[in-house]
């Protein structure tokens, strides 16, 4: 009987202690929309954003921050999905831009058990803001990215010839990007030619 009183107890330590190093890997709602502003702010302004790209920016990037939780999937899944919608939004020329600026492309880094956010290694001021807080700051919480279709892609209009097609190709070349380490070269002149076949983009964010 105490035998397996025991082995109980230590299953509930153990299954705590699974749980505590979850929550301490997951960033809170409050931190993953605090970073994603920021950085979506900086974006914004670095891409020459239209208000409605801006306001879509911040959402993929706090989906993004909100699904991430350690050093395994910092450039797994979500990684991937966040360049798939980033490039229904963005045009081409912005998009290459992006890919072009790791602080960008990576935001995130896991280092001794923490998260960097890269954003800052090339913007110092954390108070200081570009745009006034996109529309969902307030309202969006998160969850476009676990939709089965790609809730960007839906956005735009069916007689838009300048689609993306179905986001596979960004979801495949990331996948290639992830397995060349800190090399990611090859990728971003794959993902220009690729890109320039899309056309000119995000005419349904507010561009003409």
């Amino acid at each position: 009987m105490k035998k397996t009183i025991v082995s109980t107890n230590r299953l509930m330590i153990m299954a705590i202690s699974m749980m505590i190093t979850i929550a301490a890997n997951a960033m809170s709602y409050k931190e993953a929309k605090n970073e994603a502003l920021y950085l979506s702010d900086k974006m914004a302004y670095e891409l020459n954003l239209t208000d409605a790209q801006y306001d879509a920016v911040y959402e993929i990037n706090l989906d993004y921050m909100m699904s991430v939780n350690g050093r395994n999937n910092v450039y797994g899944v979500w990684w991937d999905r966040r360049n798939t919608d980033l490039q229904y939004v963005l045009t081409a020329y912005e998009y290459n831009k992006y890919i072009g600026l790791s602080y960008f492309y990576r935001p995130l880094t896991w280092h001794n058990g923490s998260w960097t956010f890269n954003v800052y290694t090339h913007y110092g001021n954390k108070s200081h803001f570009y745009k006034a807080h996109p529309k969902g700051y307030v309202s969006y919480k998160g969850g476009n990215n676990k939709k089965p279709a790609n809730h960007y892609a839906s956005m735009k209009p069916k007689n838009d010839k300048n689609n993306h097609g179905n986001g596979s190709t960004g979801r495949n070349t990331t996948k290639n990007d992830r397995n060349t380490g800190s090399k990611p070269g090859g990728h971003r002149n794959n993902q220009i030619a690729q890109n320039n076949n899309h056309g000119n983009g995000s005419r349904h964010f507010g561009r003409k």
